[in-house]
């Protein structure tokens, strides 16, 4: 069995800053889980798998219906820069409409968003994720072409010196 080991994901922080800000859950006996904070894992699914794009979703929509009734402005800010759900996007862009042109610039589809563009929102989020896809891509592919190397020579036969 093949294991490879990142210390390092794309376009997160280094341990550290993760631990600070990590969320602990416990469970009913106690058990305590020290996971990524939301932010971060929103971050660290940002990659070129297929399967993380939904589950990306699913955690924003999650924290949004959990909080939607009294979110404070850092977590509706961070709904406006990461959120996937064209929908709730607009939603957001009705209600939040001052923060919503204040992050066009780091996000330019909120300018869709303002504008009521539904059609355009939807356009933008698919190629909001391929730069996305694409980074990642460019980001392991020299690393992943150092694991091979590594690998093939490892698995090479060793040929004594005469």
């Amino acid at each position: 069995m093949r294991v490879d080991v990142m210390s390092k994901l794309r376009g997160v922080d280094a341990f550290p800053a993760l631990w600070e800000r990590r969320f602990t859950l416990a469970d009913a006996d106690g058990t305590r889980y020290e996971l990524l904070a939301l932010s971060d894992l929103v971050q660290a699914k940002k990659t070129q798998r297929d399967k993380d794009w939904p589950m990306l979703r699913r955690l924003l929509e999650a924290d949004y219906y959990q909080h939607r009734a009294n979110p404070d402005e850092n977590r509706v800010r961070f709904w406006l820069r990461e959120m996937r759900t064209p929908e709730l996007l607009m939603e957001l862009g009705q209600r939040h409409a001052q923060w919503c042109g204040e992050l066009v610039s780091p996000r330019p589809l909120l300018g869709a968003v303002t504008a009521g563009n539904f059609g355009e929102v939807v356009r933008a989020l698919r190629e909001e994720e391929d730069r996305e896809r694409e980074a990642d891509r460019a980001y392991w592919q020299p690393l992943k072409l150092e694991l091979e190397r590594l690998r093939h020579a490892a698995i090479s036969p060793r040929v004594p010196p005469p």
